[in-house]
């Protein structure tokens, strides 16, 4: 039932841009392997071999972690409506920054994102689908704001603050790449 391509394809680049929640899952050689939900507008497919997603401040940084000692990563979309599918993006990634020379243009790709921390580009090396089966049919009430309110609320230098105290590290002690600034 699985089949698998050395690149996406147009109906696959379709299937992606209807999806209103993926997952991406990164691992370090040691430590903990990091599975995480993402939503909102916030992945866009450049090319068949390539994706980009916007990464929003959170309690942790594993991706950022994990992709600095590995850079594997893999990203699925589960279809909840209509027919069922899934799909599994597998490459390598890295993270990029604010502070780094493309963040800018990568980031000109979405709506604003307040509380924006990290860009991952995952260049794809294998595509697979397969049946999907056994995931259940959902129905889709909305987006929660929670993280833009949450991101409002703090403000730019308390975004700062929250990333230098909850975010240079990840919950194995793996440094995540964003930079230290000085507190005075």
């Amino acid at each position: 039932m699985a089949k698998q391509f050395p690149e996406l394809t147009d109906r696959l680049s379709d299937f992606i841009a209807e999806q209103s929640m993926y997952f991406v899952a990164t691992a370090a050689r040691d430590g903990r392997v990091n599975v995480s939900p993402k939503g909102v507008d916030s992945l866009r497919v450049l090319s068949p071999t390539r994706v980009v997603w916007l990464n929003g401040t959170g309690s942790g940084n594993e991706t950022a972690a994990h992709l600095l000692d590995t850079p594997r990563m893999t990203i699925m979309f589960c279809s909840f409506v209509r027919e069922p599918l899934i799909l599994r993006l597998y490459g390598d990634a890295r993270a990029v920054h604010p502070d780094d020379a493309d963040w800018d243009d990568l980031q000109s790709l979405f709506p604003p994102m307040l509380g924006a921390r990290n860009i991952f580009v995952l260049d794809i090396d294998l595509v697979q689908t397969s049946c999907g089966y056994g995931v259940p049919l959902m129905e889709l009430q909305g987006q929660r704001d929670l993280m833009d309110n949450w991101a409002r609320k703090k403000g730019d230098d308390g975004i700062d603050v929250y990333q230098q105290q909850k975010n240079l590290l990840s919950i194995d002690g793996f440094p995540t790449g964003l930079p230290e600034h000085a507190r005075s």
